[in-house]
């Protein structure tokens, strides 16, 4: 190997190394979770993973049920349905982690466009939450208008069945309450946890899923370099 073929792959991988920091969504894992570079969490592919693997609930033959330790027939649970799942994919250390949990949602949240003011209002363009930040800001989607329509979809296609539906998030309020985020309108306010209201859950855990930094792996790139450019020379000298 000369050292313009060196220079060439080290120019390559150096592009590669720092190209693959500047997209905000990853598809990493074979395409089983999307990295979020922005926000630096890692979210589950399969927006509706429970309709296949309910961790330990049982999979009901009704679209919304009440019933203990079960997932609804489309993929919805209610509140603390949706929280077992997690504890059995946590459980089951799923994808090699144990740190899976609902999104966050930012309160107060100055990003709002419209703020959520209890009963009937609605809130829009709440991109602090990690939903809102899915939705509004990789997904590119507008409110008040399907995700599935409006969407960018490169961004689209890194998930799939995401659900034009609300999603629970982890950030309860007071005893009976939880916000939730509408993936049909980019909608977030409260809802009951202690009713038989269901929605679905997207899983999410915070950091990369990669085992070896890219800096570190490129620092690891340039010793292999200077150690193949000193046998090359000592080729030459001999």
């Amino acid at each position: 190997m000369n050292f313009r073929i060196m220079g060439a792959v080290s120019a390559c991988l150096f592009t590669f190394a720092f190209q693959s920091t500047d997209a905000s969504l990853v598809s990493k894992l074979g395409g089983q979770v999307v990295y979020d570079s922005d926000l630096d969490i890692t979210w589950v592919a399969d927006a509706n993973l429970a309709l296949t693997n309910q961790f330990g609930l049982t999979l009901s033959t009704f679209e919304i049920t009440v019933t203990s330790n079960a997932v609804g027939s489309t993929g919805k649970m209610i509140f603390s349905n949706a929280n077992a799942w997690i504890a059995g994919m946590n459980a089951a250390n799923y994808l090699g982690f144990n740190d899976w949990r609902l999104p966050y949602t930012l309160q107060p949240d100055s990003s709002c466009s419209i703020q959520y003011v209890g009963g009937d209002s609605k809130g829009f363009g709440c991109a602090g939450s990690e939903m809102g930040h899915l939705f509004y800001s990789e997904l590119e989607a507008l409110a008040n208008t399907s995700a599935l329509m409006t969407g960018n979809p490169a961004e689209l296609a890194k998930f799939m069945n995401i659900q034009p539906s609300r999603y629970w998030s982890a950030t309860e309020v007071g005893t009976d309450g939880s916000w939730a985020f509408d993936f049909y309108n980019g909608n977030q306010d409260i809802y009951a946890t202690l009713s038989s209201v269901s929605y679905f859950a997207l899983a999410v855990r915070s950091g990369d899923v990669s085992t070896v930094p890219v800096p570190t792996a490129f620092l690891l790139f340039g010793s292999g370099l200077i150690g193949l450019a000193g046998m090359v020379r000592c080729k030459k000298a001999a």
